[in-house]
């Protein structure tokens, strides 16, 4: 975490890429998932305990990607040293928006803002609390 920002780092391989040499565009989304699951995971050091106070709360329940919108601004090439950026925007009711680029080095290859939403048995629910002081939605 460095100014409260994640910052996840990603060599690219030869499986990431296509025909041409530069990185498949649906790669980008497995880079961009990784990097809110560390997210998600550093947050804090009480994270377990909140998750297990939330699932009393709401039995079943999961983050899903609800809506995304994503540029492609330069491409990344194999061997290429990336860093998957991802920090918080907004959190409401049901839903967390995180605001994501795919750098290299300056250069900023991709920008994504992602839209999602918490459920329990297949219906968007509020986010419980404990999700949410963990999220700094919350003040403590």
């Amino acid at each position: 975490m460095r100014d409260d920002r994640h910052h996840m780092q990603i060599r690219v391989y030869y499986e990431d890429t296509d025909f041409s040499g530069i990185v498949y565009h649906a790669n980008y989304l497995r880079f961009m998932e990784r990097g809110r699951t560390n997210h998600l995971r550093l947050m804090g050091a009480e994270q377990h305990a909140l998750f297990t106070e939330a699932q009393a709360e709401t039995p079943g329940f999961a983050f899903v990607v609800r809506s995304m919108q994503i540029d492609f601004l330069k491409p990344a090439r194999m061997d290429d040293m990336l860093d998957v950026v991802t920090w918080p925007v907004a959190v409401k009711g049901a839903s967390i928006t995180l605001a994501q680029e795919v750098r290299r080095g300056a250069d900023v290859l991709v920008k994504a803002q992602v839209r999602v939403a918490f459920i329990s048995e297949g219906r968007a629910q509020p986010i419980p609390k404990a999700l949410r002081v963990l999220m700094k939605a919350d003040k403590v």
